[in-house]
């Protein structure tokens, strides 16, 4: 059976005397490697993200002068926003910028390796960031986590992971793998289509002991989603394993879904949504997956629209 583990969403009074604190970080930023590198980046976070000059610093520990400059020479300008696109947006989340309003405490540190951010068709620099995975658990304990707060396995043993990036595809899709320091393999898949973005998490056991209890966190935080970010969950409903969001106007809904789903379920204070899976038990060798759903809807009859999304066999896929 499955164990009940804790939710890192959740009020972290239970963890007292467990988590980690920002004192015990260093410094978040990531600089770009190359020329290329900084004018992809810039332009992810001034044009698409609509960031600050401090937010830029905050994300690339670049000096403001020196991000006045490249922004000067590369025509980099908020203003850009590209209007028309064949399928949603879709672009690493670059950090800089805390994905959440509130429960700071419980996402010290955030890493923007398994971040994506996914732009609303309905107004520019508005999107929601989606954390794919935000945590996996096992019969081991917490086995990966996707910020600072309660410490991992590899945390305890002072094992340190190392910083990735997402690997870019040229048709809009991402993916990223990461090694465990006991051998786990986790491989995220995001692809934009027209009208959703797909997903896929694949587990791959390396170790040499049968993997049990193997639940995943997948977390879409709306602090950037105006008109559905309030600090609430009034305006959440659920149809598992769908986890849905409705704008503050009533007729604008913003969906996720992962199969097989383990909970389906929202907290009002970061304010996110989560349809969180589980992977199937996993032998030495084997491979296990789950797959998942965004997508936003305008209209007023949400369950016409599942009932759509159902059609589609979308976790088939």
């Amino acid at each position: 059976m499955l164990r009940t583990m804790p939710s890192f969403c959740v009020a972290a009074v239970l963890l007292v005397g467990t988590s980690l604190t920002a004192d015990d970080e260093p410094s978040n930023f990531r600089r770009p490697g190359s020329e290329a590198e900084l004018r992809y980046w810039l332009d992810n976070m001034v044009r698409l993200h609509g960031f600050s000059v401090d937010e830029v610093h905050a994300a690339t520990g670049l000096e403001a002068s020196a991000i006045r400059q490249h922004l000067g020479a590369f025509d980099i300008r908020p203003a850009g926003f590209p209007r028309k696109r064949d399928k949603l947006l879709v672009v690493p989340f670059p950090g800089g910028r805390h994905p959440r309003i509130g429960f700071l405490e419980g996402a010290i540190r955030p890493q923007r390796e398994t971040k994506v951010s996914v732009f609303t068709p309905w107004a520019e620099h508005d999107y929601v960031v989606v954390d794919v995975p935000e945590a996996i658990w096992s019969n081991l304990g917490l086995t990966y986590l996707a910020h600072t707060h309660i410490p991992t396995v590899f945390d305890k043993a002072g094992q340190t992971l190392a910083k990735l990036e997402w690997t870019r595809r040229e048709n809009g899709s991402f993916d990223i793998e990461r090694t465990l320091p006991n051998g786990i393999r986790f491989t995220s898949h995001v692809r934009p289509k027209k009208d959703h973005v797909w997903m896929e998490l694949t587990l791959t056991n390396g170790t040499k002991e049968l993997l049990t209890d193997l639940r995943v966190q997948n977390c879409v935080m709306l602090k950037s989603a105006a008109g559905f970010n309030a600090q609430t969950n009034d305006n959440k409903i659920k149809r598992e394993p769908y986890s849905i969001c409705r704008s503050e106007k009533g007729n604008r809904w913003i969906i996720t879904a992962w199969d097989p789903v383990h909970r389906a379920w929202f907290n009002e204070r970061c304010p996110c949504l989560h349809s969180d899976p589980v992977f199937p038990d996993c032998a030495p060798g084997k491979t296990v997956r789950v797959r998942g759903w965004l997508s936003f809807y305008v209209g007023d009859d949400i369950d016409k629209e599942i009932q759509r999304i159902n059609s589609i066999g979308w976790s088939r896929s």
